[in-house]
């Protein structure tokens, strides 16, 4: 099996959305692009993903010029092509043509050297949805700290 290193993580799309599905998706990247990646340089957090022309681009992923990049760098913003097949690719159009679902990117990691993003098909939250996560995390906190206040004794 070969090591995965987690580069970034999208927090916040775990938060905001329901995550449906998830695919593995490669990038294609510049040279520079995958250095400030492999440093950890790069945002997830705004970042989406549409199907456009039978291809997947991601927009709006933050990252940040090599520094030792010289003329060489690249627009840290720009759109970036994702690599999946043809059926996937189908299946991810007509999954976002349906209302109210979207394509997130909810990490970047490394695996055999190559950069991959694992991409979401999620539904946007309703601010009720997101006040009842918060408040099931608040009671799980306080039964796990019950518990341990239980077992010190």
């Amino acid at each position: 099996m070969p090591e995965v290193k987690n580069i970034a993580f999208n927090r916040k799309a775990r938060h905001d959305y329901h995550i449906e599905e998830t695919y593995e998706a490669g990038i294609v990247l510049t040279g520079t692009e995958i250095k400030s990646i492999r440093a950890g340089m790069i945002n997830l957090r705004d970042g989406y993903a549409k199907v456009e022309n039978n291809e997947v681009f991601m927009y709006n992923v933050h990252i940040s010029p090599y520094e030792k990049g010289n003329r060489y760098n690249h627009d840290p913003l720009r759109p970036r092509k994702l690599l999946l097949n043809k059926r996937e690719i189908r299946k991810l159009l007509w999954k976002t043509q349906e209302k109210g679902l979207t394509l997130v990117p909810l990490r970047i990691y490394l695996t055999r050297g190559r950069a991959k993003v694992e991409l979401a098909v999620a539904r946007g939250k309703k601010l009720y949805d997101k006040r009842e996560d918060i408040a099931k995390r608040d009671a799980n906190r306080e039964i796990q700290r019950a518990f341990r206040e239980k077992f010190k004794e």
